[in-house]
């Protein structure tokens, strides 16, 4: 036997051995020896202000990588800060290991200082939750934990490891276990054939692709397939990207609260082509409200039951693939109809609307088309959940693959400054632009001095109204009236210039694009805030409200 070595090491390098490049923490008393021994390794430690943000930027890490981001933390508080990004995590279809101290073994069967039964607590948002229950499984349970995490559906796992399991020794001839990665699976010929034959009778087929379109990076094959049989296409918020918003058969995105111009694309349909789409981006009631249409069910795993998801035919195996076959295997060829660009239509014209929109506070619409203007084809905007989410899932044009990101899995608020710093570190070569509510931006808002500290260049643009826009904006539409949903702000730019980031405040319509492309094109953090006026939001659902005819 080799020289012995504390089983703290064993756990970097297994990290290493999985192709990790960070890890977003918090250390504490309990895992000192694992946070030390990350110095020594190729791998860099990104310390954070909140476990929280340590989650949130392992899950954006994840999602643009499609390799597990990783995330830190110590035992009891520290752990269950976790939480809520590994839950978001495991709702957004987003690989995730996080792993966290426990107390030792010597004291874990009985009641004692900071115990919680952490593993217990992650089951039901991880796809895998357990402990190491001696130094020498580590190999195998961090191999397992990142081919769950990684591997279809991919998704959040949880690893504890006791105090005295990671001090101990262990032989340095003990290592990683060899990466196999699962392949992709060829679709059934049979199951092809039976989709094919379903829409040989279709009169009207349009197709809804999501995200797990995104992740399989099907979106050369997806275009391949739209344009072959010349169907149009729409996305889900998560999918937005996969299909470009500026190709003659894009339709948008649906998702919206109210029944939107897209819906109106599925009203007329027989046939629904779901690619990669998963039922909790999008209640599938919204769009086969009375469960009459077929659907082909195209993706790498089975559909989920839904009474309003009746799948015809399932193909399941490898997305492109899938695709390609079905493509070949139909002798037809749809026209893209009048519905089809008079939806296009109405969006491109809203946007233009929004460009010319002069009002102060400003028009929602004008902060979206300035967005877009500012930011290039392939850069990434994380539209934090709220009136933003609405507003940029629904109008904000995307062309590339996950440049748009939106939590709509759980939806939670405050995902989206933490996450553009993981979205900077893994595309350092893109601007990044936090686009957020100012009740949300405060639920993580500390994480401006990570940001900082770390030299990672951020830009953070607020959406200032003094309330909870969205909850204000359902009970105006439900009730007529809303409660409990303002607050009071800071001096954003004084709170951002607090810590050491660049603060700019919009004091008039014209002035917030030229301020964007200011703060993007500094070398360091910016936070811009903007004054937006929604008023804009019940107009917008009381037009949308009176839409019920075909166009």
């Amino acid at each position: 036997m080799s020289t012995q070595a504390d089983a703290a090491k064993l756990l970097v390098r297994t990290l290493e051995a999985e192709g990790v490049e960070y890890v977003f923490g918090i250390p504490g008393e309990e895992n000192i020896h694992f946070v030390q021994a990350l110095d020594d390794s190729s791998i860099r430690y990104v310390l954070v202000r909140h476990e929280q943000g340590a989650a949130f930027m392992a899950e954006i890490y994840g999602r643009l990588t499609g390799r597990a981001g990783v995330a830190s933390a110590t035992l009891g508080p520290g752990a269950i800060n976790l939480q809520l990004g590994v839950a978001d995590a495991q709702t957004n279809s987003t690989p995730v290991v996080a792993i966290s101290a426990q107390v030792g073994l010597d004291r874990i069967y009985k009641e004692s200082h900071q115990i919680v039964d952490l593993v217990s607590l992650f089951r039901p948002i991880t796809k895998w939750s357990e402990l190491a229950p001696t130094p020498e499984a580590l190999p195998e349970m961090v191999r397992k934990a990142f081919k769950t995490a990684q591997t279809e559906r991919p998704g959040a796992v949880y690893l504890a490891i006791p105090e005295d399991v990671e001090a101990a020794a262990v032989s340095a001839d003990l290592g990683p276990l060899p990466v196999n990665v699962v392949q992709p699976q060829e679709p059934s010929a049979a199951q092809v054939a039976r989709a094919a034959d379903v829409l040989a009778m279709a009169r009207q087929p349009i197709v809804l692709a999501g995200h797990g379109a995104t992740r399989a990076h099907a979106s050369e094959a997806l275009v391949h397939f739209s344009e072959k049989l010349g169907l149009p296409v729409a996305t889900t918020f998560n999918g937005k990207g996969v299909f470009p918003d500026d190709h003659r058969n894009a339709l948008g995105a649906v998702g919206f609260m109210r029944h939107d111009y897209v819906n109106f694309g599925f009203d007329e349909a027989d046939v629904l082509i779901a690619v990669g789409y998963e039922l909790q981006e999008f209640d599938p009631v919204k769009v086969n409200p009375h469960a009459d249409k077929k659907i082909i069910h195209i993706h790498a795993m089975p559909a989920e039951v839904d009474d309003h998801y009746p799948v015809e035919v399932g193909i399941q195996g490898d997305i492109s693939r899938s695709l390609r076959a079905l493509g070949d295997a139909v002798h037809r060829r749809w026209d893209v109809n009048g519905t089809g660009r008079r939806i296009r239509e109405l969006l491109r014209g809203e946007l233009a609307e929004g460009r010319g929109e002069n009002g102060f506070p400003l028009s929602p619409r004008r902060v979206v088309a300035d967005i877009r203007e500012a930011m290039g084809r392939e850069d990434i905007v994380l539209a934090d959940t709220g009136a933003v989410k609405m507003w940029m899932a629904r109008l904000y044009p995307t062309y590339e693959p996950n440049t748009l990101l939106v939590s709509n899995g759980l939806s939670s608020m405050g995902f989206s400054v933490p996450g553009a710093l993981a979205a900077k570190l893994a595309h350092p070569e893109r601007k990044v632009l936090a686009a957020t509510g100012d009740g949300a931006f405060l639920m993580n808002s500390q994480e401006l001095e990570t940001a900082v500290r770390e030299n990672i260049p951020i830009t953070v643009l607020i959406w200032e109204d003094d309330a909870y826009g969205l909850i204000e904006w359902k009970m105006d539409l439900e009730m007529g009236r809303s409660s409990n949903i303002k607050f009071g702000n800071p001096d954003f730019v004084a709170y951002a210039e607090s810590f050491g980031a660049h603060g700019y405040r919009v004091t008039s319509a014209d002035d917030l694009l030229p301020t964007l492309r200011k703060a993007l094109a500094d070398d360091g953090v910016s936070v811009v805030t903007v004054p937006v006026d929604y008023s804009h939001n019940l107009q917008l659902t009381d037009k949308l409200g009176e839409l019920t005819d075909p166009f």
